[in-house]
């Protein structure tokens, strides 16, 4: 529909207000001086804030793109930052007067006006090697850029296999809504925590690993080929995907058991 038949069809009452806002959402797309067409309404059509991939894009064109999307919304995720890049970026941010949120070992960023609140789900998440702690940290600053709370717990992979119990204890007992599994070399993590929990797990093999099967292939082919029920995968090193589905997963939760208490 166009959008004077969305108002048309609302005027004479055919349509509700929540489904003309809904569909006048899918025209909410800015573009940026011929470089990006951001999709501002994202967030309060799925949820998910803008995220923007700096890995191959000029400084020039990341700050243009960071200060209209914050025009617009309240926070935006810069992820995949160049080394050059990033002290630039946190330097634009002081500048213009924008908060951060910044993760150990990682490339990505959270930019944000007004606190984020953490009002949705929770999450778990769980790094195998402290190799793996910055992709770890991408998936959880793209929970709490989509207001999750989040419980971490690093260097837990199955070479002291004795380490993961008292932190999946904790998770079960905080219930968690999904539990992100962080692994690299063969991914067997992903696989134990899955067997062990009724709880959905999402698993990020990442590119820790050498010789046959390296660079991450040996731990999704392991995590895809898992024989264990209610583990899904996403790709090599996506923290960001890991993250948007898991927040979704655990805010739809809550809102589900906000309606029924109420």
């Amino acid at each position: 529909m166009e959008i004077h038949e969305i108002l048309t069809s609302l005027e004479k009452g055919k349509i509700s207000l929540d489904k003309a806002k809904k569909l006048l959402s899918l025209y909410s797309i800015e573009e940026i001086e011929g470089i990006a067409k951001i999709d501002i309404n994202r967030r309060k059509r799925k949820g998910i804030p803008e995220v923007i991939f700096a890995e191959s894009k000029k400084i020039d064109e990341i700050k243009k793109i960071i200060q209209k999307t914050l025009e617009k919304t309240n926070s935006v995720v810069v992820s995949r930052i160049n080394k050059e890049d990033y002290s630039k970026i946190l330097a634009f941010a002081k500048k213009i007067k924008i908060k951060i949120k910044t993760g150990k070992n990682s490339s990505t960023i959270v930019l944000f006006k007004k606190p984020i609140e953490f009002k949705g789900g929770k999450i778990g998440i769980l790094a195998a090697g402290t190799s793996d702690i910055g992709v770890a940290e991408e998936a959880r600053l793209m929970c709490e850029a989509m207001n999750c709370k989040c419980i971490t717990s690093y260097d837990v992979g199955v070479a002291g296999i004795q380490r993961i119990f008292p932190i999946l204890k904790e998770m079960v007992n905080e219930e968690v809504d999904c539990i992100i599994v962080v692994a690299g070399m063969e991914g067997a993590l992903a696989t134990l925590v899955s067997s062990m929990v009724d709880i959905p797990v999402i698993g990020i093999p990442t590119s820790v690993g050498y010789g046959y099967g390296g660079k991450g292939i040996a731990a999704l082919a392991s995590m895809l080929q898992s024989c264990s029920l209610g583990l899904s995968v996403v790709n090599i090193d996506n923290g960001i995907a890991a993250g948007a589905i898991s927040a979704n997963i655990a805010n739809k939760a809550i809102q589900k058991n906000s309606i029924k208490q109420h």
